[in-house]
């Protein structure tokens, strides 16, 4: 029942995530599509409302928000729980690539945490990419599973070659501490892992926190931390302005107000495009989230 298809998937994609799998399963299921990101969203709609696992492969996530938006995550709603297509999952490459320029190194994952019924998963490296979509392909909701570009060259780790999913919905705490909580998600856990490193050094105990799943997000991680620590960063590659941070923010700002030793801080990216040559002051870096 599952279909992988998308631009290029069939001889393995721009960045090989699927080579071979037309070799194994056939051309039937995996297959090339056209140029059109909301064509193939609207073909995973369809696909996934006859009772498929649709698996969909686009390059450019801002395309497809208009088709996520109307039909997707509202599919179930307005049939009034009759049809729903909670077999749709849609992988797609986001963030910094060190070369993308303003289109391609975007990261426009808090236009679709602003979608009820749509679930946004985001893993840090191979073995949590496994797991996670695995978990969102048997999700009985749409996912959209946004794949770090950085990632894909850089990120070496050893994935178990068994059948395992991993919880969506549930953070994970990668490094303890009591001084200070960091959240963030995707490549920057790697930038956050730095700044920790650094901050050891000066003898201040962070706690380093890994969203992976941004809607539903796990708050009452978070909050627990916050309670501890008393302080909170959050950081990741998209604008400062409206970003997932600020609704982190906002939340935890309600449930530990009384707790709080300091203003929660954002350590994002500029509310501009996203520059070429200028990417490094873009960045929220490692020496930007140790300053903060």
């Amino acid at each position: 029942r599952a279909y992988v298809f998308g631009e290029d998937v069939k001889f393995g994609g721009v960045f090989r995530c699927t080579s071979g799998l037309a070799d194994a399963f056939g051309t039937h299921r995996v297959f090339n599509t056209p140029l059109c990101e909301q064509g193939l969203v609207g073909f995973g709609i369809g696909l996934a409302a006859m009772g498929n696992r649709a698996i969909a492969e686009i390059q450019f996530a801002d395309y497809i928000f208009p088709a996520f938006d109307q039909a997707t995550a509202k599919f179930r709603y307005r049939s009034g729980n009759a049809f729903n297509c909670g077999g749709l999952t849609v992988r797609s490459p986001y963030g910094a690539v060190g070369h993308g320029g303003h289109y391609h190194s975007q990261s426009p994952e808090a236009f679709f945490c602003h979608v009820p019924g749509l679930k946004v998963v985001i893993p840090r490296n191979p073995s949590q990419a496994k797991g996670l979509l695995l978990a969102s392909i048997r999700d009985p909701n749409p996912v959209i599973f946004f794949e770090p570009k950085w990632l894909y060259r850089l990120s070496v780790d050893e994935v178990p070659e068994g059948d395992y999913m991993l919880p969506l919905s549930n953070a994970e705490v990668i490094r303890e501490g009591t001084d200070i909580t960091l959240v963030a998600w995707g490549a920057q856990l790697a930038v956050m892992q730095q700044a920790c490193a650094e901050a050891e050094k000066e003898g201040i105990s962070c706690e380093l926190i890994d969203l992976r799943t941004l809607i539903p997000w796990d708050k009452e991680l978070v909050e627990a931390s916050v309670n501890k620590t008393g302080k909170l960063i959050v950081s990741h590659e998209a604008p400062v302005t409206g970003g997932f941070g600020a609704e982190i923010a906002a939340t935890i700002a309600e449930r530990c107000f009384l707790r709080l030793e300091a203003p929660i801080a954002r350590v994002c990216g500029l509310d501009t495009p996203f520059p070429l040559v200028f990417e490094p002051f873009y960045m929220p870096t490692a020496n930007k989230v140790s300053t903060a």
